[in-house]
């Protein structure tokens, strides 16, 4: 058995906002034995949020957009306010220019963007950069782009976003280097959902220059963290996020487009029946967060996350993934390089499945397979720890002592 170590530093048990933040979720109090760490998959809901979206079926449920009988106009008004929300949420500079549509998440929400703005934007000899060792679903849409463009003879080079060897970050000086003339879009993730990292996607646009559009998959990140699209740094012209992973329900998405570089974003096709309770659950949700305090619930998971890197990496038969320069609580790297709640690691010896079941046979819900990660298979398998506001230092502390045991 390899030595433990000491514990890390003592943090406060646990302070009032977040005991009181943690007695909202029904889910979670319901089970005080069970450990839910599988947040970045979708995370658990507020009361506030299963309220409005019961208070909504039980007094107002109709048809949006369709109807001019009181109910209708409610869902309709409900519908559109949730718009203006969203922007407010991103802390949109121009509210006037900029639109929100409404997807099932972040898969059908990059989808859109590919099909219906990037497709018919390209000509042939454009590129673009995608990142390959991302979630699938912010890789396969552009080479789905591509195929739908060679259909109809456009030919469009798709180059690999460079990474960072080792760290699992973009490699911005590179990325500098591949743009060229031709380069007309780049699509970047905000917060690895593997490695955890934020992704320093404020120094994009700086690598890329000031006229090529720069889409944003923001699953791991809005609801997660502040996300402020009012800073110079974050010009970006897509937003895309699942609101089940914000605190809403399964089934909702958000596409924000900036509409100043290229054609402005309009979904084609017709547009059917949205899904009415999953933005009323968005609105609720952005409402229990902004009273919650995105920077609050940041600076929470990054402390959770820290405490877990800082012990596994005095635990032998453990491989943390990603940035190793970021496993020390005392490291010297920038706030924002730090784990955004998210930790994923390997035993030398069991595999991650049979960890993933062993752990929850101690009441520990996490994930256990490749995740969804471009480019792995059955044989890059980990365990990902993923926090949430709900989370405690008991449970950070309680699984430590588990992983030391099978040490």
């Amino acid at each position: 058995m390899s030595p433990a170590g000491p514990l890390p530093s003592p943090e406060p048990e646990s302070p009032l906002w977040q005991r009181e933040a943690r007695q909202q979720f029904p889910i979670v109090t319901a089970h005080p034995e069970l450990a839910y760490l599988d947040s970045a998959a979708t995370s658990q809901k507020p009361r506030a949020v299963l309220e409005a979206v019961q208070t909504y079926l039980t007094t107002s449920n109709a048809n949006a957009g369709r109807g001019t009988y009181p109910w209708a106009n409610r869902t309709t008004e409900l519908v559109e306010s949730t718009r203006e929300r969203v922007k407010e949420f991103l802390h949109d500079p121009e509210p006037g220019r900029t639109g929100v549509h409404f997807t099932s998440g972040t898969t059908e929400g990059l989808r859109t963007v590919a099909r219906d703005w990037l497709v018919p934007y390209l000509t042939d000899g454009d590129e673009i950069l995608v990142p390959y060792a991302d979630h699938r679903a912010n890789l396969d849409p552009w080479l789905e782009a591509r195929r739908l463009l060679a259909e109809r003879g456009v030919q469009v080079r798709v180059r690999a976003l460079p990474y960072q060897a080792g760290s699992g970050d973009y490699d911005h000086l590179a990325l500098h280097r591949a743009v060229g003339p031709r380069t007309r879009f780049v699509a970047a993730t905000h917060v690895h959902h593997v490695y955890g990292g934020d992704m320093n996607v404020h120094r994009i646009r700086g690598a890329v220059g000031p006229d090529v559009a720069i889409c944003l998959d923001a699953a791991q990140s809005v609801g997660h963290l502040p996300v402020h699209l009012d800073a110079p740094s974050l010009d970006v012209d897509f937003v895309v996020f699942s609101g089940h992973k914000a605190m809403a329900l399964p089934g909702s998405g958000v596409v924000w487009a900036r509409n100043t570089r290229g054609p402005a974003f309009r979904p084609e096709g017709w547009q059917g029946t949205p899904n009415t309770a999953g933005i009323v659950s968005l609105r609720a949700a952005l409402d229990w967060l902004d009273t919650i305090g995105p920077e609050r619930v940041a600076h929470w998971t990054t402390m959770l996350s820290t405490r877990l890197t800082d012990r596994l990496g005095h635990l032998g038969p453990y491989e943390v993934v990603g940035c190793q320069a970021s496993l020390s609580a005392d490291s010297a790297l920038p706030a924002e390089q730090r784990r955004r709640g998210i930790v994923t690691f390997r035993h030398r010896d069991i595999p991650s499945d049979d960890l993933g079941f062993i752990l929850y046979s101690h009441g520990f819900m996490v994930r256990a397979d490749n995740l969804c990660q471009a480019g792995s298979d059955g044989r890059d398998a980990s365990v990902r720890v993923s926090l949430h506001v709900y989370n405690t230092v008991e449970e950070i502390d309680r699984l430590l002592a588990v992983l030391a045991s099978l040490a």
